[in-house]
């Protein structure tokens, strides 16, 4: 659903909220209309240095029957555990948090856990929440405007502000997101914002709060706009005017096929309020240093210069295999039922699968270097 309005001749949106409903999600994107290039065109224009990844998107085509259904299943196989740990995330930003919570995810891996953490916020734990939506972008930060946007035009209290993300990685992202929380803070004194970053799985051993530091199947990894609301990754490019939100694409192709709502309604009909755990961070340092330590292995026995290239955890991995042109699959263990999702599509791409029993995730993808 988009509605704008133009306010003193910016366009100012006044309610996005892709696929969702208004009460989960409000997403501060400027929905564009821009040419789409393919994933080859695309990859060689980033890799030339040409254009920035956050420039330039290739379309989204619907996935095979095949693969939807393996994302079925995995939903199935895993929504009770990721219900439970979406209340025990909720639980504890309540704890720390002051009413109104206003959850920020970063968009859009981090939009459906928003979208879960928000039902479990106001449905199940009868906190006073809402959830919007912003972008991030390497090399680039987050999008100043949206903050400033729910701060002085929605009035959010920035001390309710909480951010969510679905996964780290590397860490690179929460470093920037780190680094750019620290800008707008430096520059803005009456309104600083916690700097804190709470997602699901940390298998970089990096945010501030996590449900696991486990590497596991979150299904909501493994499929893109379908499961988003419908959204492109995030866009910054010449099309953004001043003033505006950074940008994305709304996949109207893909409604009938829509299953952002579906996942949402599927987890959170396992939600139980009544069986709260306390988080536990006792193995995040651990994380921390198993993390960089094979991502430093990797880069010698592999010879890749450019860290970026390499995606560790399922959901980075897939996310390369969908929307890039990948080198080679890691897998901890080809025949486990988490990554056989991986396993189909490096057969459909025709991807070099190494095993790699003593890796600290279950799974890893390089980046193809095209030039």
């Amino acid at each position: 659903m988009i509605n704008h309005h133009i306010l003193k001749n910016k366009f100012t949106p006044y309610l996005f909220t892709g696929s969702y409903h208004p009460d989960d999600c409000q997403f501060l994107l400027t929905p564009l209309q821009i040419e789409t290039l393919s994933i080859s065109k695309k990859e060689k224009l980033i890799q030339s240095g040409k254009k920035h990844y956050s420039e330039i998107i290739s379309t989204e085509s619907l996935p095979s029957p095949l693969y939807i259904k393996l994302f079925k299943k995995l939903t199935q196989q895993y929504k009770k555990r990721l219900a439970r740990e979406v209340i025990d995330l909720a639980y504890h930003i309540a704890q720390i948090y002051p009413t109104p919570i206003t959850l920020v995810s970063l968009a859009r891996a981090g939009t459906p856990i928003g979208v879960l953490l928000q039902r479990a916020l106001s449905r199940h734990l009868h906190i006073d929440s809402q959830h919007y939506s912003i972008s991030i972008i390497r090399d680039r930060g987050i999008d100043q405007q949206a903050l400033s946007f729910l701060l002085n035009v929605h009035r959010r209290p920035a001390a309710g502000i909480v951010f969510i993300d679905g996964w780290t990685a590397k860490g690179i992202i929460t470093q920037e997101f780190k680094q750019a929380i620290a800008d707008w803070n430096r520059s803005h004194y009456g309104n600083q914002i916690n700097n804190a970053l709470y997602v699901i799985s940390d298998i970089a051993g990096i945010a501030d709060g996590a449900a696991t530091y486990e590497d596991y199947p979150i299904p909501s990894g493994i499929l893109n706009a379908l499961v988003s609301g419908l959204i492109s990754r995030t866009i910054l490019n010449n099309h953004i005017q001043i003033g505006q939100f950074h940008g994305c694409i709304y996949y109207n192709h893909l409604q009938p096929y829509d299953l952002s709502n579906w996942f949402i309604d599927e987890v959170e009909s396992e939600m139980d309020p009544k069986q709260i755990k306390s988080l536990s961070f006792e193995s995040r340092i651990n994380r921390f240093y198993q993390t960089k330590f094979y991502l430093e292995k990797c880069t010698k026995e592999y010879g890749i210069e450019n860290i970026n290239y390499i995606k560790p955890g399922i959901a980075e991995a897939t996310r390369v295999i969908l929307r890039r042109i990948p080198e080679r699959i890691l897998l901890k263990n080809p025949d486990s039922d988490q990554v056989a999702h991986l396993v189909f599509l490096a057969k459909e791409k025709q991807v070099v699968i190494d095993y790699k029993p003593e890796m600290p995730f279950a799974a890893m993808t390089f980046i193809k270097t095209i030039i």
